[in-house]
């Protein structure tokens, strides 16, 4: 059984960060398919400028979780707040607008084989009738973002798996959204395209500070997030000084459906629960 989560700390104990405005707030949610539990009983808040990474081993319900984030999935107990919006009850037509100011990286970079980079990072952009001109000086700003302009004019099969997942990041945030979903961004990619894909994600969260989920498997990846920053002076990834540690990345992991752990870097890496312990060794 999974073990239970650590007591939350209370709100004179908690780092400025964690006071901040709540976007992300799940309330004694759960989801069952087939009558098999995946999600029970989950509640955590991600609040505004905070990015939560999500740990877990297969089949634990990360994915879910981020559907539910979404509204592509409807809760069967509880309830699901997203910028000040209850998507657990909201109408379909209700939630085509508030994904307006969604971003979302999918695992498989998601993107259209029959368009051109172009079009696919400017899909949002023509969907809302967004003049030509201003939408292609919007895309070319994106794609510099993740150091791709140059494929601007190139279809998904000429690229690498890397590249493509750089401008599924580029079309997330094309729209300068206030929260990004990140399921499993660098999944099945080499150490050296997924490092490349975590520091896109560290400068977006350093130079946006967009509020941001992030499912990930490689643990690597989990505390290079937690452990650097990006430095805007010469456009790189460094370690924070002093060993230290950026205080609006958090943790939450999850087992069987659960919640075994919800808290900051440090809380995770001194736990002595066994189950934990086990998982990150």
């Amino acid at each position: 059984m999974p073990a239970a989560p650590p007591t939350p700390a209370t709100e004179d104990q908690l780092p400025t960060a964690t006071l901040a405005k709540p976007i992300v707030v799940f309330e004694n949610v759960s989801v069952t398919f087939d009558v098999k539990p995946v999600l029970n009983n989950i509640s955590f808040t991600v609040r505004e400028g905070e990015t939560r990474i999500i740990l877990g081993p297969a089949g634990c319900g990360k994915s879910v979780l981020l559907k539910l984030a979404n509204g592509l999935l409807k809760p069967d107990f509880g309830t699901i707040t997203v910028l000040d919006n209850q998507v657990s009850s909201m109408r379909e037509v209700d939630l085509f607008k508030l994904r307006e100011r969604i971003g979302m990286v999918f695992q498989e970079s998601a993107l259209f084989d029959s368009l051109s980079v172009e079009d696919n990072v400017a899909y949002r952009l023509h969907e809302d009738l967004v003049p030509e001109a201003e939408a292609h000086r919007r895309v070319l700003e994106v794609l510099r973002f993740v150091e791709l302009d140059q494929v601007i004019s190139k279809f998904p099969s000429e690229l690498s798996g890397g590249m493509r997942r750089r401008v599924s990041i580029a079309r997330a945030i094309i729209n300068k959204p206030d929260l990004i979903l990140y399921d499993s961004p660098t999944g099945g990619l080499d150490p050296i395209t997924s490092t490349t894909i975590v520091e896109l994600i560290l400068k977006q969260r350093d130079v946006s500070n967009t509020t941001s989920l992030l499912i990930t498997h490689r643990l690597q990846d989990a505390f290079t997030l937690a452990m650097n920053r990006y430095n805007q002076q010469t456009g790189a990834m460094e370690p924070i000084p002093n060993h230290g540690i950026d205080d609006r990345t958090r943790f939450l992991v999850l087992n069987e459906g659960e919640i075994v752990f919800d808290g900051t870097t440090m809380q995770l890496v001194k736990s002595t629960d066994p189950w934990l312990r086990d998982y990150l060794s």
